[in-house]
């Protein structure tokens, strides 16, 4: 018998079983289909972190003090606005470009009736090129003689905004509003941030000198002010370590560190953070794969159950077949073509319900995109081929190793 003699045989013995054969898919179909939607989630949650930590600058690094690993020190040297502008010094730190000074306090906001309270960021003039954040049009942003006068002047973030005033879009440019009953007057507005790991939209901005000294005191045993964050940028990307270097180098001597352990500081490198996170959502992207195969091995299973039935359904056919001709082959390869063609029409209506569901996806969830990739497709379909080859050999080999006069004799 021929090939498409034999596929001809296995296409209609399917057809004369719809319900039967839509019902062995399903299996494959959900399997495919969740193989496809994790693997495509778990890609565009990797891509949505990386595109977050985009927007955080990769050339950035981030020193904030911390409590010794040593627990026989116990004090902590603050960060201060001296050591900030010694980085900013070429000859100690070759590899920094500049340096935004942070120093934070908690404070109330209010607007009118409302009222919202949360940190006061007091920042230098350049926080917003080193951080890559800038102000709305209609606004500015705080100068170096807001800096030098110790203004009451403030930039709102988004969040802010819409706390104090309703919603994100309005504009308060001009008005005043009182952190700790001081009024301070409203000279622009942030871009939203909409970052998923910190809560920058929620910040309100002044001038440095105005939080150390108005809104708290913050002075240093060495006469400059205490900082909460050094926002340090490298001069390229390629030389973050050098620059973390220059940073370690230089905080060593002014905070007396002898030991390990005694670093009363703390570095952190966007771009090795982002390397980390992008290390552990690759490897949540096959786990979830790992996971959604489950269900293409429960197809699987469903398929040989249900070609094991057919076969003894069957069994006097086969019998007849074999004594008018058919070779074991023959009957083998009927059986197979009818397991392949149950996972591959699986699998392809699996890949639709896959692409359907990262689309409803991308529509609901705000930031968040997904695409069928191609190599998802190329592993689904291989996969599901796989399952119709495995799961179907043992019931087909069974159908060709019937003896024909035993066969024609089943009841």
């Amino acid at each position: 018998m021929s090939l498409i003699e034999t596929f001809r045989v296995a296409v209609a013995s399917l057809m004369a079983n719809r319900l039967r054969a839509m019902l062995t898919t399903l299996g494959i179909v959900i399997g495919v289909g969740a193989v496809i939607s994790l693997i495509s989630l778990g890609r565009g949650v990797e891509n949505y972190i990386a595109a977050e930590f985009q927007r955080l600058g990769t050339n950035l690094l981030v020193v904030q003090s911390q409590q010794p690993a040593n627990p026989n020190r116990t004090r902590i040297e603050p960060l201060t606005t001296r050591e900030a502008e010694a980085l900013m010094d070429r000859s100690i730190a070759p590899n920094i470009a500049d340096v935004a000074m942070d120093y934070r306090v908690r404070a109330i906001v209010k607007a009118g009736s409302e009222s919202f309270t949360t940190s006061v960021a007091g920042v230098t003039p350049n926080f917003t090129s080193v951080r890559s954040w800038n102000v709305r049009s209609g606004g500015s942003f705080i100068t170096e003689a807001d800096v030098a006068n110790n203004e009451r002047v403030v930039v709102l973030a988004s969040g802010v905004v819409e706390e104090l005033y309703g919603f994100k879009e309005y504009d308060p440019v001009g008005q005043t509003v009182r952190i700790n009953e001081r009024p301070f007057t409203v000279i622009g507005v942030m871009e939203e941030m909409g970052s998923a790991f910190t809560n920058d939209d929620d910040l309100v901005f002044v001038p440095i000198t105005t939080a150390q000294t108005r809104l708290s005191r913050a002075r240093a045993r060495d006469g400059s002010y205490r900082l909460s964050v050094m926002w340090v940028q490298a001069v390229s990307e390629d030389r973050m370590s050098e620059a973390m270097q220059d940073i370690e180098n230089y905080l060593h001597e002014a905070h007396r560190v002898v030991f390990e352990g005694d670093q009363d500081f703390s570095i952190i490198n966007q771009a090795d953070l982002l390397d980390t996170v992008g290390q552990i959502t690759g490897l949540l992207t096959i786990v979830l794969g790992l996971i959604a195969s489950i269900s293409l091995l429960v197809g699987g299973i469903g398929i040989m159950n249900i070609m094991l039935v057919s076969v003894t359904e069957r069994t006097r056919e086969i019998g007849l077949r074999k004594a008018v001709g058919a070779r074991a082959r023959d009957i083998l390869t009927q059986f197979l073509i009818e397991s392949i063609l149950l996972s591959i029409v699986g699998g392809a209506i699996g890949i639709a319900l896959g692409y359907a569901i990262t689309t409803i996806v991308t529509a609901l969830v705000e930031g968040l995109s997904l695409s069928l990739t191609l190599d998802a497709i190329v592993l689904a379909t291989g996969v599901s081929s796989f399952v119709g080859v495995f799961f179907g050999l043992y019931p087909a080999s069974r159908a060709a190793r019937m003896r024909p006069i035993e066969a024609l004799r089943f009841e």
